[in-house]
């Protein structure tokens, strides 16, 4: 069934990532996916949180922050920072992107170091929280080379996709329109060896199946070695 775009169901958007987009993090990327397009940036500071202090927790932290710019949407969004407050989904979304980018990295390798990880969304059509997470692994990675540490703490990539259920169809990599209206909606978070992360799946029409539910997953785990495979492109361009 052809898709708004042309696409087969299977087929991912068009990904792209280039390295070092911004001078200052220590790792930064620019992804698109799509019409979606994010910045992805990672910087290290000597210092850990209080409460790991504490607590004696050995090693350093990771942690996320993750926003739309107003204009990223077809209407212009008020500026969180001028509401006093962030939204649930920003809260819930940079939550999520820490957690991923956590299996990356060993923690007690990062020796008392918080490397903290900044998405912006800059032109939003589907799937940021996945973009950001695909893109901030590499701008993780990238920090953590500048590290010099031996070994690394950076253990292996991590990346996300949506996909879907549209018109009864299952579908990879949904883009807002097709998001917008899918009986099923989910977003699959994987490691690089192919161990699942997290997985967010719901019925917006009638719920699905066990064996639905296996197609969405074989569909995401497909889609996510050809990101995979851009990661390690993204990497190796940037040496």
């Amino acid at each position: 069934m052809p898709r708004t775009d042309g696409r087969a169901a299977d087929e991912l958007r068009e990904w792209r990532m280039i390295p070092n987009f911004l001078r200052h993090p220590a790792g930064s990327v620019l992804i698109s996916c799509g019409n979606t397009r994010e910045i992805a940036a990672a910087t290290v500071e000597n210092k850990i949180p209080q409460w790991m202090k504490n607590q004696k927790v050995p090693g350093g932290w990771l942690t996320c922050e993750y926003g739309m710019l107003p204009s990223s949407t077809g209407e212009r969004s008020k500026r969180e920072a001028s509401a006093g407050k962030q939204g649930g989904r920003t809260v819930e979304i940079q939550r999520l992107i820490g957690r991923s980018l956590r299996m990356a990295v060993d923690l007690e390798r990062l020796d008392e170091m918080t490397v903290t990880v900044d998405c912006d969304v800059i032109d939003a059509d589907g799937g940021t929280r996945c973009a950001g997470i695909t893109g901030a692994a590499v701008a993780v990675a990238l920090a953590c080379r500048k590290l010099n540490l031996d070994p690394s703490p950076f253990k292996e990539l991590v990346a996300a996709v949506s996909v879907g259920i549209v018109d009864g169809v299952p579908m990879l990599d949904l883009c807002y329109e097709e998001d917008s209206r899918a009986e099923v909606d989910m977003n699959v978070v994987m490691t690089e060896s192919g161990r699942l992360i997290e997985i967010q799946g719901t019925a917006e029409g009638a719920p699905f199946d066990r064996k639905q539910l296996n197609e969405l997953l074989d569909l995401a785990e497909a889609g996510l070695k050809k990101i995979f495979a851009l990661q390690r492109e993204t990497l190796e361009s940037a040496l």
